[in-house]
């Protein structure tokens, strides 16, 4: 009889009690949905495994896109044992048992595929752990993480392993992953052709999430088909997937901001909308058209940075909602707006002019000389008021003396710069023709 502390053979359970996930779990990696750009024969997993030879990798992907079957299979169709740990349950205690039994299973002639669940919530010191065990062979690991490796994992454990990057599952494999389910369950979904597609984009590429909706909607043992409506009142869509201080954070933002600079008012409104949805701070938002104003527009619409600075005002003022009205014109203005970066260029160009040339003194004939002894230095000799030259311009030259005149700022033929554009060459021909 077995005792309390015996493990139940999942195989030996009804096949009606298991979540539904855990059924149609696939037995080989040729029956994993989705993931052919890392799975199939010339793709970086398909290539090894042809070469018999499997190197410790970093699984990195958003959630329900088959990390952990993955892995699996990975030990099935190399022959090693599969070990599954989790980063937020396990220690250093946990480790050390782990890499003794590897290393024991390792004299008996097999090999330890160490699969680590949310390996990014290890820290530094536990992640080098693993480095000796992974260079003598002891194990492979296969670390999973949903976010960025550059930042989250050290770069001797990145230098060993390589990164593979998983993608959310399009609406073709979730499609799929629901005719695999539905054979599962012996019976079609009762939804109509549109609430099917609604089903599917409540999951929002996640399949966990679409087999977990699934199993809920054959739950319910309905006898006639749900419209979208009905569909949506019984079931809740997904989260979006978005984190304020990860990755999905930086990427929408790059999103919004290249949108605003690719001139698309659509594109850069959905991306204001997504984040907005996801519980971005307007505030944020507020700060990076601002920026945006400044770092892409410019002086080609000198305007756009007023629009970003009221805009921000007018929310500070209403609020939310209301005041995200204000923030969303604002997108559209600066999608809108002529483009320059000249300014923005120019002024790196001054900083880095400055970094070389940072100790040459101004010349003598543009500083003041309030002193005796600074006039008998030549301080102020020479200077041209300009007010009293022709044209209010008198050409002379403000650079250090003996430096070569750089030429930071170019505007633009767009916009506002088009006609700053012909105030510079004229002051140009005129510094020419005076000298300067």
């Amino acid at each position: 009889m077995a005792d309390l502390f015996d493990t139940p053979d999942a195989t030996a359970q009804p096949q009606a009690s298991r979540p539904l996930a855990d059924r149609i779990r696939p037995a080989t990696l040729a029956e994993v949905i989705g993931q052919a750009h890392v799975l199939g024969p010339e793709a970086p997993l398909g290539a090894m495994l042809a070469a018999g030879s499997l190197s410790s990798l970093i699984l990195w992907g958003p959630p329900g896109v088959g990390k952990t079957t993955i892995a699996r299979l990975l030990a099935d169709a190399t022959s090693l044992c599969f070990v599954q740990i989790s980063a937020i349950f396990s220690g250093v205690p946990e480790l050390r048992k782990v890499f003794e039994a590897a290393r024991l299973r390792r004299q008996q002639g097999r090999g330890t595929l160490l699969f680590v669940d949310e390996i990014h919530r290890f820290n530094k010191a536990q992640q080098d752990g693993f480095l000796p065990y992974m260079e003598d062979g002891t194990i492979v690991l296969v670390g999973a993480t949903t976010e960025n490796p550059s930042f989250e994992l050290n770069a001797a454990l990145l230098s060993r392993a390589q990164v593979v990057v998983l993608e959310r599952l399009s609406l073709a494999d979730l499609e799929r992953l629901a005719q695999r389910a539905e054979q599962a369950l012996g019976q079609a979904l009762p939804l109509t052709a549109q609430a099917r597609e609604a089903l599917l984009e409540m999951a929002d590429g996640d399949g966990r999430a679409l087999l977990n909706l699934i199993e809920q909607l054959a739950a319910w043992k309905l006898q006639a088909a749900l419209d979208t409506a009905a569909l949506s009142s019984r079931l809740m869509r997904r989260a979006a997937k978005y984190d304020k201080s990860g990755d999905e954070h930086y990427n929408l933002i790059s999103a919004l901001h290249k949108s605003i600079r690719g001139s698309d008012p659509d594109a850069a409104l959905y991306w204001f909308a997504r984040m907005l949805e996801g519980g971005e701070d307007p505030r944020f938002l507020a700060r990076r058209l601002t920026r945006m104003a400044i770092e892409d527009i410019g002086l080609a619409e000198p305007a756009a940075q007023a629009q970003c600075l009221h805009a921000w005002q007018v929310y500070e003022r209403l609020g939310s909602p209301e005041g995200e009205l204000a923030l969303a014109q604002a997108v559209i203005y600066l999608a809108l707006a002529p483009k320059s970066n000249a300014g923005y260029a120019a002024y790196g160009a001054a900083r880095a002019e400055a970094r070389r040339t940072g100790s040459e003194p101004p010349p003598k004939h543009i500083l003041n000389a309030p002193t005796k002894l600074m006039k008998d230095q030549g301080f102020g000799a020479g200077y041209a008021y300009d007010h009293d030259a022709e044209d209010g311009f008198s050409g002379q030259n403000y650079f250090p003396e003996g430096m070569r005149r750089p030429l930071l700022y170019q505007p633009v033929e767009r916009g506002f710069e088009r006609e700053l554009k012909k105030r510079l060459e004229w002051f140009a021909k005129q510094r020419e023709k005076r000298g300067g």
